[in-house]
Order: structure tokens, then sequence, then C-alpha cells
């Protein structure tokens, strides 16, 4: 099995989620989510795995990161900021997105919870 893994390298969640998978010898390619976002059609079919675990479009924003307080995404979101907008402005800065994000043909997930990822990944 082989993953597909966006990642921030100066973030800890990211690093610690690496290590799980060099851990566990899981392939995986990791793409740094900053210089190279995940493309909308990524971005749209993470969100369908989110959804099917009860979750919204809104899990798929890095709360804690400076660019979502400079641009007053959480204001823009209580104002009616749409799924569409939301998922392209998230297709165009890798900063904005809840990190890391694992995707595969059957599966993805954002950020790292290690009793999950060895769900997933059939750890």
């Amino acid at each position: 099995m082989s993953v597909k893994i966006y990642e921030y390298p100066k973030c800890s969640t990211c690093q610690k989620a690496l290590k799980f998978l060099t851990q566990k010898k899981i392939e995986f390619k990791k793409i740094d989510i900053v210089e190279q976002p995940p493309s909308l059609t990524e971005i749209k079919a993470m969100l369908q795995f989110l959804k099917a675990d009860g979750k919204t479009f809104k899990n798929l924003f890095n709360t804690s990161g400076v660019l979502y307080r400079e641009m007053e995404i959480a204001q823009k979101l209580k104002d009616g900021l749409s799924e569409n907008d939301a998922l392209k402005l998230l297709s165009q800065n890798g900063k904005l997105i809840k990190r890391p994000f694992l995707l595969e043909n059957n599966f993805g997930t954002v950020g790292f919870n290690e009793d999950q990822w060895k769900k997933l990944l059939n750890q």
C-alpha cells in the first residue's frame, strides 16, 4: 500500500504522521501542502470522506493557522461562505488546509489521530 500525504515540513503533527507511516512500513508520497496544495478535485474527494463521518467542509480548515486568522475565515464562515467558495479558497492556499491531509482512492482524513489512522490503514 502506498498513500499520498500532503504535509507541511515544519508541522509537528505532520512529522508525527510521517513517523507513524514509516514505523508501520507504509509507503507514502509526501507533498508539501504549501508549495502544491491539493487540487479542487482532491479536496472535493476528501470532503466526501469527511461527510461520511458526519463532518462538513468547515472541518477542512486549519483553524489554528495564522492565515486563517488573517483572512478572517471564521467570520466569513459565520457570514455564510458557501461550500463551493470555501473549497476553491482551500485549493488555492495550502496553509488554510488542516494537515496532514491523507488521501487515497477509498479513504481520506485530515489531521493525525493515531487510532483513526490505524483503522484506515488496517494496522
